[in-house]
């Protein structure tokens, strides 16, 4: 989950704080890391250095920085993502210091530089740290991307003036594929070629951090006619981020989900979440046929321009299982490996890489064991010392006569819920008023995993607290499939108190709730499952 530290006698600064989704697990929590172990070894960062915006770099930031306080610095844009994150969670902002691109900072015995990269979000940047007699460059997440859409490529100038450091602290994602990653504008042209022989409505689903992606789905859209909609509150934030720290620009005009009916389907192009097949993005939705204003047709066509995350491959398939079932045309980096770019370094790259900065050592880090072994190897073709392949928990300690293993703390993650929020004024206790209604009818199909909505949700809100329609929309399809009774009876009864907690969790004042259930006619039952 990406978090570094890197301490100089007794002083310590935290590198990125991240998180990742446990999609296999009830509510698909969020696991971050656990501060035990620094805790006990008497660790307490005085900074937190963030290279870039994606979530497994900086998502369980607004978790855990309560407990160190210290100051958080970060480019522009992960900075603009970090206090988005903390005014949701109601923390302060100004411990968030925003540093450009190539600019340095000092904080106690360390000396840090941000050198610009190319990867899948703008504004990447390797570290390059300086404490007593060492230099080390953390790459953070990179490429080489000749043609990155969004921000200028790299200058291999500055990586030629640092060398030789004592040592890399590398991304080994890709250190098992030969040859060069694709860059963005092959992928652009591939999308705009791909959007252009689809007929019916199209749904592009990438990750919505891939602000290069966003774009050139954005201007192949325009290119052949098709008016641009975003579905999934991640993607609206990003693009929302974006739009205000001057990037795209050149981005078409949005039009509402809402609206979307009443254009033509060859007009018609939406960019959503849920490339991972996340059961609470976009896409799940659409495939569950329960979005509010949009349903998919057969003639549509769905495209993947992402890769599958491994761990996710289960949850994906049984996305486009889904999917397949309204008559969809699905393209994916199976059948289409055109229309995705990884955002980390190959072969060939690494190597380039290396010969500018000459490091004496490597430390490999990222992906699986196969992949740091295969890093460590290539090294060692370079003349470069790679004597460790590293694992979560491990405290190593640089010297003058190398990198040696002082300590190995094994790291158990800390699972939160994802709608874990502080209290508020008068959630507490069992007094909570209740002010406005909530009416509420669904219509649902046992099934062998608990329970199923089908169709859309009716919900009426009107005299109630503002709420989250898409968040409760996926709280409930979740819920209902954890119930395991046999009768609607039963159903209500087990649904209006988890209904009531969850309103008691995200709503300042609890209305009066409504509930009605009915039950799936066969024709349609039968229809839904073929």
């Amino acid at each position: 989950m990406n978090l570094s530290l890197y301490g100089h006698e007794g002083d310590w600064i935290a590198v990125d704080c991240g998180m990742m989704i446990r999609q296999d697990l009830p509510d698909s929590p969020l696991q971050v890391p656990d501060l035990s172990t620094l805790a006990s070894l008497g660790i307490q960062p005085s900074a937190l250095i963030i290279t870039h915006g994606h979530e497994d770099h900086i998502g369980a930031a607004a978790w855990l920085w309560p407990k160190w306080g210290c100051p958080i610095h970060a480019t522009p844009l992960a900075a603009g993502l970090l206090r988005a994150k903390f005014a949701e969670r109601g923390l302060r902002q100004d411990a968030i210091r925003v540093i450009e691109p190539g600019e340095a900072l000092e904080t106690g015995p360390f000396t840090l530089r941000y050198l610009p990269l190319t990867h899948s979000i703008p504004e990447s940047c390797a570290l390059l740290l300086a404490a007593g007699e060492h230099r080390v460059l953390h790459t953070g997440d990179w490429k080489l991307d000749p043609e990155p859409l969004i921000g200028p490529a790299v200058a291999p100038e500055i990586y030629r003036a640092l060398a030789p450091v004592d040592l890399v602290v590398g991304d080994s994602t890709n250190a098992l594929l030969p040859g060069h990653s694709r860059s963005e504008g092959e992928v652009s042209r591939a999308l705009e070629t791909a959007i252009g022989a689809c007929r019916g409505r199209v749904v592009v689903s990438c990750f919505a951090s891939n602000l290069a992606r966003v774009l050139a789905i954005g201007r192949a859209a325009e290119r052949c006619g098709r008016r641009v909609s975003l579905m999934g509150r991640s993607m609206e934030r990003m693009v929302g981020v974006a739009r205000g720290l001057g990037y795209l620009e050149d981005f078409p005009p949005l039009v509402p989900v809402c609206d979307l009916g009443y254009l033509p389907p060859e007009e018609v192009l939406v960019i959503a979440t849920g490339s991972q097949g996340e059961p609470r993005a976009a896409l799940s939705r659409l495939a569950r046929g329960n979005h509010r204003h949009f349903e998919l047709e057969s003639g549509d066509s769905v495209i993947f321009s992402s890769r599958t995350i491994p761990g996710n491959e289960r949850l994906i398939e049984r996305l486009k299982a889904a999917l397949g079932r309204f008559g969809v045309t699905l393209m994916d980096d199976a059948n289409h490996p055109e229309l995705h770019a990884s955002g980390h370094p190959a072969r060939e790259e690494l190597a380039t890489f290396y010969g500018w900065v000459r490091p004496r050592r490597l430390l490999p880090v990222h992906g699986e064991p196969r992949h740091q072994d295969a890093h460590r190897a290539l090294a060692r073709e370079l003349g470069i010392e790679a004597p460790l392949t590293p694992q979560n928990g491990d405290l190593l300690r640089l010297d003058a006569e190398g990198l040696h293993l002082e300590a190995r703390h094994p790291q158990s993650p800390r699972m939160i819920r994802q709608d874990e929020v502080a209290p508020l004024p008068g959630l507490g206790g069992e007094e909570r008023s209740r002010h406005g209604q909530l009416h509420l009818a669904l219509t649902v199909a046992a099934t062998d995993h608990g329970w199923t909505r089908l169709g859309r949700l009716l919900l009426d809100t009107s005299q109630s607290s503002s709420l989250d329609e898409d968040a409760f929309s996926d709280w409930l399809d979740d819920c209902l499939e954890d119930i395991h009774v046999d009768t609607l009876a039963d159903l209500r009864l087990a649904l209006r108190p988890r209904l009531l907690a969850w309103m008691g969790e995200h709503l300042r004042r609890v209305p009066e709730i409504h509930l009605q259930i009915l039950a799936a006619e066969a024709e349609l039952l039968s229809s839904s499952s073929d």
